[in-house]
């Protein structure tokens, strides 16, 4: 019998994010997650190498990969409407389990063991997914600065929203103060800018 499993997760391209807002450089949820696997690998490299850390980058990067698998079955749910009471964000949550749960059981049942703490976001542990968390956090705040460098201020509320999450994040975990240190401004650079250096 066919798997879908791949076939789902091939859907992420699909799917768009912002949905609500205006965006001069559209995303999906493909180039997302992507985007918050390389933040995450990076992290928890600097997490080992500067802070005496000692957690599986290669695992982080793979989890954070797979972190919206969830959305290949029913869209990206925007955080207005996500997060708007408590009894809807918990809501919301049982969806996203049970779309996880579904993803999982439409790989063969021989490796749906070595996924369910991988797809399955209850599953995950909880450093790997405190991490993944984090980079979620910079991918969107790094794309709230790229919308705002392009005059667009639609995103001004996002960015000082996720301001307000990393200040409690540097506190807690300073690789992603460190992160932000070394490697966000450039982020926002021009490649004339980033080609110098």
């Amino acid at each position: 019998m066919q798997s879908t499993f791949l076939a789902w997760m091939f859907r992420m391209p699909l799917i768009k994010r912002w949905a609500l807002m205006f965006c001069v450089k559209p995303e999906n949820v493909a180039e997302h997650s992507h985007q918050v696997a390389i933040v995450a690998h990076l992290l928890a490299v600097i997490k080992n190498k500067k802070f005496g850390g000692n957690i599986n980058a290669d695992r982080v990067a793979t989890i954070a990969l797979y972190h919206e698998a969830s959305e290949t079955r029913y869209g990206d749910i925007v955080s207005p409407t996500k997060y708007a009471n408590k009894e809807i964000a918990r809501e919301f949550k049982k969806i996203e389990y049970l779309a996880e749960k579904e993803c999982l059981a439409s790989l063969p049942e021989e490796f749906q063991e070595l996924f369910s703490d991988i797809i399955v976001q209850d599953n995950v542990e909880i450093h790997y997914k405190t991490i993944v968390k984090a980079a979620d956090i910079l991918v969107a705040y790094i794309k709230a600065l790229d919308e705002l460098n392009h005059h667009n201020p639609e995103f001004l509320h996002v960015k000082e929203r996720l301001e307000l999450k990393l200040t409690g994040l540097k506190k807690e975990m300073p690789e992603v103060e460190y992160f932000m240190e070394i490697f966000l401004e450039a982020c926002s650079a021009t490649v004339d800018k980033i080609s110098q250096n």
